[in-house]
């Protein structure tokens, strides 16, 4: 042998050890040679030795390891700090693997194909950053980017000045949005769109709101979240990761040399309204204020209303965030990310090599039909609400079509600020940016986390009206929707403005959406103005008094306690109505446009497959607001039965109005009597 394969002999025969910081571990590893070794074979050999103290890049997470660039299809192995395994995982098809549910601690690793990771660290999750540095981190004030979170996952975002407002899919053919001041100069007041919608896609946030608030002035930094879009990480329903990352998008941006005050709000309606109640919760320090628009109290009430599976919203909405989490290709993912990846974007590429890993939302639906604490409390916001110590302003309808009419529920639990103000509606899911309700969302806004006067920036908003609710509802080009007087807004200071807004009433309840008339005198059926309005100090509105009416015979509603008892009795059949009572448009144009673009398809049910009361005509104009129930004593054939009761206004002209319905499966009918239930809070129904 030569000098060369000596000294290879010598390097290859020596023990190895190695200490690991951190994970109290001692690895001797010795490798015999045989002197009469070809070189040929020595030579074959080297790789072979080399592989097997190559170092795998994990990453230690909050409750989870992730590694990335590993063999796809090979086996990956979390040890412990002993060295043993917790858990093996097939590698995805993008060499990507995701260890779940691992309790922190030190001296974890992972090894796969002969080759170990580093010691690395698993956190909790507490909010405080494990290095702040993080926050130092600079993001552009104008367009595309990627920021960083703790853990090392790197998030889409886009960032939308407002002199240049966010992208709106749907705008007619040609429509141009008015320009707004030509002052805008940075530093600029700046909130926060956070979903996993497709907000950081350049164009435009999907189902975003960005532009509204680029008309009122303010910059919006639109965020995918992890495992979406061009986002790394894997997806799930709202777990402690998502949170922590919207906490770091809010230092991060807030640190950022255009953000004004070095504070930042929270903006979004919808998707982007919720998950500014998780995010909230943590107390982010550069957080001035939330504004979540049209969200939900508890995941179940809309998810399992009364134990039913919500096959007609939830499971659609879950199976359409299942498919947009997987790696963006031609038929997968978000397609504005596949664009991206298609013209260049190599970071967006790799940050798909996670999603793969997103969890199984049907899976997690079907083993959590029944309420258990550990599981539902951290997806229910009446748990956490009272964490919440910013400025809050909250809007909601009692017949959203998609999140449900739970949400003033909250109002109760949001004990942890003084200035706090809620608006409900009855409408559908888009009416929380009815016009009412914008301008007292504008005035917040301004003064929370702009802190100016109202009246600086009113006069684009007001501009732009017609045209924003003609693209967001879709509404008539010839019917002109816009925004009624504001006495705030007409206040020359900042002190004056704020001083009259925190004395409104918190809880204010717009009645009738739909039936009352524009600022200009229009009243076109289904434009978004209230018949009237009422404020009250909280909710449940204090001194309401309950009214009882009692079943009677051939169908009666009377004030009267019956003095014999009776049987009504029907077929239930759940085939007996269409599954639905709308045609198939249930969002821009259809549903939330006006009356003339409605296409209800109500029925009656056929004779024998339900029971109906009817009051006598009221005597006096009454107004009725908060809970209701319907209590019956049921004996069914079957085991168990679906029960559904419907509650309209009949009209003198003997049309009815729809107002509330509620669903209940007979065998989920126990009523908890104390406070460990969905809503944290006796019943009220016992």
């Amino acid at each position: 042998m030569g000098s060369d394969d000596q000294e290879r002999r010598v390097m290859l025969g020596r023990a190895r050890v190695e200490k690991r910081s951190g994970a109290g571990r001692i690895r001797l590893g010795v490798i015999f040679l045989s002197v009469g070794l070809l070189a040929g074979s020595l030579a074959g050999a080297g790789p072979t030795a080399a592989a097997t103290t190559s170092s795998i890049d994990a990453v230690g997470s909050v409750e989870q390891v992730y590694v990335t660039g590993l063999t796809p299809g090979a086996q990956a192995s979390l040890l412990d700090a002993q060295g043993q395994p917790v858990k093996t995982q097939t590698v995805n098809p993008l060499g990507g693997v995701l260890f779940r549910e691992v309790p922190p601690g030190n001296g974890y690793g992972v090894e796969s194909e002969g080759a170990e990771s580093d010691p690395l660290t698993v956190h909790g999750d507490d909010p405080a950053p494990w290095d702040p540095s993080i926050y130092d981190q600079s993001i552009p004030s104008s367009g595309y980017s990627y920021l960083t979170t703790r853990d090392g996952t790197k998030l889409a975002l886009t960032v939308h000045p407002p002199t240049s407002p966010a992208g709106q899919p749907g705008l007619p053919q040609g429509t141009q949005l008015p320009e707004g001041p030509t002052t805008y100069l940075p530093p600029y007041p700046t909130l926060i769109e956070y979903s996993g919608y497709g907000y950081a896609n350049p164009d435009g946030p999907q189902s975003g709101i960005a532009v509204l608030a680029n008309l009122m002035g303010f910059a919006v930094v639109d965020v995918n979240m992890r495992g979406t879009g061009c986002s790394s990480g894997a997806f799930d329903f709202f777990e402690p990761l998502q949170n922590l990352d919207g906490y770091d998008v809010i230092e991060t941006i807030a640190n950022q040399p255009w953000v004004k005050g070095h504070k930042v709000g929270m903006m979004g309606i919808s998707y982007g309204g919720i998950s500014q109640l998780f995010t909230a919760q943590l107390q982010p320090p550069s957080l001035a204020a939330i504004s979540p628009l049209s969200v939900i109290d508890a995941t179940a009430t809309t998810l399992y209303p009364g134990g039913n599976l919500n096959t007609g919203f939830a499971v659609n909405w879950a199976n359409e965030r299942q498919e947009e989490a997987k790696p963006a290709g031609p038929d997968s993912g978000q397609p504005w990310a596949y664009e991206r990846i298609q013209n260049g974007d190599e970071t967006c590429a790799e940050n798909q090599a996670l999603h793969p890993e997103a969890a199984d939302l049907n899976a997690k639906i079907d083993a959590n039909d029944h309420y258990v604490p550990e599981v539902a409390d951290p997806l229910d916001p009446v748990t956490f609400a009272h964490k919440i110590e910013v400025p809050t302003f909250l809007v909601c309808q009692w017949q959203d079509e998609q999140t449900g009419g739970h949400c003033p529920e909250l109002v109760s639990h949001f004990t942890g600020t003084d200035r706090k103000w809620f608006t409900f509606t009855n409408g559908a899911h888009i009416d929380s940016l009815d016009p009412e309700t914008f301008n007292r969302w504008y005035d917040f806004l301004q003064l929370y986390v702009a802190e100016q006067a109202p009246m600086i920036n009113q006069a684009a908003p007001r501009a732009a009206a017609p045209v924003i609710y003609q693209a967001a509802m879709g509404l008539p080009q010839d019917d002109i929707v816009t925004l009624p007087a504001d006495p705030i807004q007409t206040l020359p200071t900042y002190d004056l403005a704020l001083e009259a807004f925190e004395e409104l009433p918190q809880v204010r309840v717009l009645f009738d959406n739909g039936a009352g008339g524009g600022p200009t005198g229009t009243a076109e059926p289904g434009d978004p103005y209230p018949g009237f309005e009422a404020s009250f100090p909280t909710f449940p509105i204090p001194d309401t008094e309950a009214r009882t009416w009692y079943f009677g015979t051939e169908g009666t509603l009377s004030d009267a306690v019956p003095t014999t008892s009776g049987i009504d009795r029907y077929t239930s059949d759940a085939s007996a109505l269409p599954l639905t009572n709308y045609g198939s448009n249930t969002g821009t144009g259809g549903l939330w446009g006006n009356a003339s673009q409605w296409d209800w398809r109500w029925e009656q049910n056929p004779e024998g497959t339900a029971v109906s009361y009817v009051s006598e005509p009221l005597a006096n104009d009454t107004t009725v607001v908060g809970g209701g129930a319907v209590y019956v004593w049921v004996r069914s054939s079957t085991r168990d039965v679906d029960l559904q009761a419907t509650i309209t206004e009949v009209r003198p002209d003997g049309n009815e109005t729809f107002v509330q319905n509620g669903y209940m499966r007979a065998s989920a009918r126990k009523l908890s009597t104390d406070s460990d239930n969905i809503f944290k809070r006796p019943s009220t129904l016992l």
